[in-house]
């Protein structure tokens, strides 16, 4: 399984008409296309950082749709300001305790390996990050993917609410530190968002 997520940094005041392109247009779009199996979206209203991610049965389904997909993705830009960043990943984890609901957030980690590393680290998140995480209080669904020609990776955990993610910040910063230190990697950003869209139909991969 694969994810194209594009990142945009929306212009004050934007974001809503973005969100509402994204669910009524590039959504349906999206799903109708082969090998599309989900898209989400989260977006940091005060930073106006937005990122759309489309999931793919495999590689090729998703790199066959690249250029068709590139003028959606430069007209979303066009209407909420900056630039598209688009990246590329494997899908090497998801794990879901539930499905996310109205009101749920994520707080997204990128991190980069050495990719002689890279499997260890990918094991640490399924043995030692996914069982702790499970314990924080309002724990939905977890994910890691993973750029294999880089060592980069991005963890996205989702919580039931903006209060559960709160009030579990100190904890999962604490989680954060230790497992990074496990897995040999360096944590490059952490973001916390609201799950705006969430139509992913991913499989289970722990």
């Amino acid at each position: 399984m694969y994810a194209r997520s594009t990142t945009i940094h929306a212009a004050p005041g934007s974001l809503d008409a973005g969100i509402a392109q994204v669910r009524d247009e590039v959504m349906p779009m999206l799903l109708e296309l082969d090998g599309c199996i989900g898209v989400s979206m989260m977006a940091d209203r005060e930073s106006g950082r937005c990122i759309t991610t489309s999931a793919w049965r495999s590689a090729d389904a998703m790199r066959a749709t690249d250029e068709q997909l590139r003028p959606v993705r430069d007209r979303l830009a066009a209407m909420i300001g900056g630039s598209p960043k688009v990246q590329e990943w494997e899908i090497a984890v998801l794990h879901r305790d539930h499905r996310s609901v109205a009101g749920a957030c994520v707080r997204a980690t990128w991190v980069t390996v050495d990719l002689a590393n890279l499997e260890r680290a990918i094991d640490v998140y399924k043995l030692a990050s996914l069982p702790r995480l499970e314990d924080l209080a309002g724990f939905c669904s977890a994910s890691l993917l993973v750029d294999r020609t880089t060592g980069r990776g991005v963890s996205s955990v989702t919580y039931d609410s903006q209060e559960a993610m709160d009030a579990n910040r100190e904890a999962a910063a604490s989680m954060r530190s230790a497992t990074t230190k496990d897995a040999g990697s360096q944590v490059l950003d952490v973001g916390e968002f609201e799950l705006v869209l969430a139509h992913l139909r991913v499989p289970e991969r722990t």
